[in-house]
């Protein structure tokens, strides 16, 4: 199963999304790689902490880097990968040098590029997650046409509402042009607070207009930036905290 969490708008909270069921199902047992595509890197410090920051390491940049050339004997898609502190979670982790790279994967036309690769690494790996940047550009449509499944962070919000009309029409996009597996699996509400009228409303106007709503929703909490201070998921912070079940069950909710 590979799965992108995408949303155009930044600050909805897809690397933290990405990241805390990633490490839930590497929890669980399952083989996970989280293949970090923007160049913030937010989901290689959260996962790797002081280790993202290693000189020497290769990750996303130099795999497509690699593509730009051709090689008698291509590396390996293991050499872009590193181990995580968790057990059964790895990271091909990001680097600034993706934004170095766009323009000339885009000239080149090397979309296709992540689908061979992570297609390559099925019998690896059980899970791969894949954290996008905040635009439709290059990396985000690599992801889509390399996925199975879509995840949409939600955050409450009217500017987030008015944009995942557009966001779906760009993955609808590239399900008729690239990837006619691709699904919406579902639209994950973020930073909720129940008692506010405004969240309230906006999702339930999300539901009736029969959007696929995932539950359970995500709170919002402070804990969410001691987790990412401290580098530690949130399964791996604080196990019973009311935030890490919610992951948790929204995780067991998937397919």
């Amino acid at each position: 199963m590979r799965r992108v969490v995408f949303n155009q708008k930044g600050g909805v909270g897809k690397s933290t999304i990405t990241s805390n069921l990633a490490a839930i199902a590497a929890q669980q047992g399952l083989r996970t790689l989280v293949v970090d595509l923007d160049a913030q890197g937010n989901s290689t410090r959260y996962l790797l902490g002081e280790a993202a920051d290693e000189a020497g390491q290769r990750g996303a940049a130099e795999f497509f880097e690699s593509t730009l050339s051709f090689s008698v004997r291509p590396p390996k898609m293991a050499d872009f990968i590193s181990a995580s502190p968790w057990e059964n979670l790895h990271v091909m982790r990001s680097s600034p040098k993706l934004e170095e790279l766009h323009s000339k994967l885009e000239s080149r036309y090397k979309i296709y590029k992540l689908r061979e690769a992570l297609q390559g690494l099925s019998e690896d790996y059980d899970q791969i997650w894949i954290d996008t940047p905040p635009a439709l550009n290059f990396y985000t449509r690599s992801a889509l046409i390399a996925a199975d499944s879509c995840l949409i962070p939600f955050d409450c919000d009217d500017f987030s509402r008015r944009a995942l009309y557009g966001l779906l029409d760009s993955v609808k996009e590239i399900q008729a042009d690239h990837n006619r597996e691709l699904a919406v699996e579902g639209i994950v509400v973020n930073q909720f607070q129940p008692r506010a009228s405004l969240p309230q409303r906006t999702v339930q106007e999300l539901i009736d207009e029969g959007l696929p709503v995932l539950q359970p929703y995500l709170s919002a909490s402070v804990k969410i930036k001691e987790s990412h201070e401290l580098a530690r998921p949130m399964i791996h912070l604080d196990p019973r905290h009311k935030l890490t079940q919610e992951y948790m069950a929204l995780f067991e909710s998937l397919p």
